[in-house]
């Protein structure tokens, strides 16, 4: 079975990107399975550049080919912030509960509804080959309510008027179908089934 490797040391990543990738006939491993003491700098300017970034740099650091993703979330009445800067909207080391908060705080004289939306890139990378870009997106509003314990970021306070619930109360399995990386690994999986498939023919 052929191995790909997921430019990420979140165990938690894995387990969604194993469930969104189910049937796919390889193993996907974290960097702390193969090169743990693995880093990249996230200098792009895009969700696409920092995801290609991390996909190149593990698939030469690793050999295997590599699945790199970057995301964040998009506030209309930011305009477009945080962005590429979700994760360290609070600043370095902050918690998820302080990025949450310190984004109710700006938008506390914008009235309902916040629009925003959830963006991911997800890069292939083949070692000494090609390399892809897929994206998704997930549209939704901000509301001032943490609601929900399945997921982590912004998903308690990030909610989905058509199923009337936060990104944080959705069931895995359908987190697993909308969500913007559930959407841009699913329009990858075509090409990793292929890849896998190459592997398998050898």
């Amino acid at each position: 079975m052929r191995k790909f490797i997921v430019a990420s040391h979140n165990i938690g990543k894995l387990f969604e990107l194993q469930s969104i990738l189910s049937g796919l006939p390889a193993e996907l491993l974290t960097l702390g399975d193969v090169v743990p003491e693995f880093t990249v700098a996230e200098t792009g300017h895009t969700y696409a550049e920092n995801a290609r970034l991390k996909a190149q740099a593990a698939a030469v650091a690793s050999g295997l080919v590599a699945l790199g993703d970057d995301s964040g979330l998009e506030v209309e009445a930011l305009g477009g912030a945080p962005g590429i800067f979700s994760a360290r909207y609070a600043g370095a080391g902050a918690s998820d509960a302080a990025r949450r908060s310190k984004l109710m705080e700006a938008l506390r004289a914008v009235p309902a509804p916040r629009r925003a939306r959830f963006r991911c890139a997800l890069v292939v990378a083949v070692p000494g080959g090609e390399v892809r870009t897929f994206e998704g997106a997930c549209e939704g509003e901000i509301i001032f309510e943490e609601r929900g314990h399945n997921g982590f970021g912004y998903d308690p306070i990030f909610y989905l008027p058509a199923h009337g619930r936060t990104m944080a109360e959705l069931p895995p399995e359908l987190k697993n179908q909308i969500s913007h990386r559930a959407r841009a690994t699913l329009a990858a999986k075509p090409y990793l089934e292929h890849l896998a498939g190459e592997e398998t023919n050898r």
